[in-house]
């Protein structure tokens, strides 16, 4: 079975290791820690966009208050991801604390997609060898990529661009499911309005905030024009 398992996760692989090796890379290029540390905040964090995020914040000297509420907003979705799986992983006992820890949206994908002919308690447990062999895969990436950034010279100028990059896929793919455009404009406005408005430290949390309080904005007029006609 966990040839099976091993075979399903493949994907994942061939996803995880480069990032995970980008991450690793990057985090001795711009902090001044040991190498371990990359594996290590794979172990403990396991948030592969946010670990990015977070090395680049901390390359800035961000505070810990921007990188927290950066951290939040980023992986909020998993709010959601959680909710959904639920009924999938009640009765799970001892896994179920780490199949909540270990949901990314690579094993939510494969979680809910994935043939499941045996009975709850066979498929929580493959559910929790599929998360641990993803992360495995992950943790894998940050150490063979920390090692390389720390033992060979070479030029890493433009490796954050990774970050970037994966930001623009997200964003495309974000686009695709919801097909409006309103989202996406709205971050750019704010973005632009926190850059040109506010103090360097502040343009983070001054470009959430406006986002955010956008689209709560759109989200009641919605909401009103819908029910308005009920009402009359």
């Amino acid at each position: 079975m966990s040839a099976v398992l091993f075979r399903q996760t493949l994907p994942i692989l061939f996803g995880y290791l480069p990032l995970g090796m980008a991450f690793g890379v990057l985090f001795t290029a711009q902090l001044d820690y040991a190498w371990w540390y990359a594996p290590l905040m794979g172990i403990t964090i396991f948030a592969g966009a946010g670990q990015i995020l977070a090395v680049s914040l901390i390359a800035a000297s961000a505070g810990l208050l921007e990188v927290f509420v950066a951290m939040f907003v980023l992986n909020a979705r998993h709010l959601f991801y959680g909710l959904s799986l639920l009924g999938q992983f009640r009765g799970a006992g001892w896994r179920k604390l780490y199949l909540i820890f270990g949901l990314t949206d690579e094993t939510y994908s494969l979680l809910t997609s994935r043939p499941r002919p045996g009975t709850r308690s066979e498929e929580q447990r493959n559910d929790f060898l599929i998360t641990l062999f993803n992360q495995l895969y992950w943790v894998v990436g940050c150490a063979v990529g920390a090692l390389l950034g720390d033992n060979m010279a070479f030029d890493s100028t433009g490796i954050e661009f990774a970050l970037v990059a994966l930001f623009i896929v997200l964003t495309i793919e974000q686009y695709k499911a919801l097909g409006e455009q309103f989202p996406l404009w709205t971050g750019a406005l704010a973005a632009a309005i926190a850059v040109t408005l506010l103090p360097t430290a502040h343009q983070l949390i001054g470009a959430v905030v406006i986002a955010t309080g956008t689209l709560l904005l759109q989200y009641r007029w919605r909401k009103s024009r819908r029910e308005g006609p009920a009402h009359g």
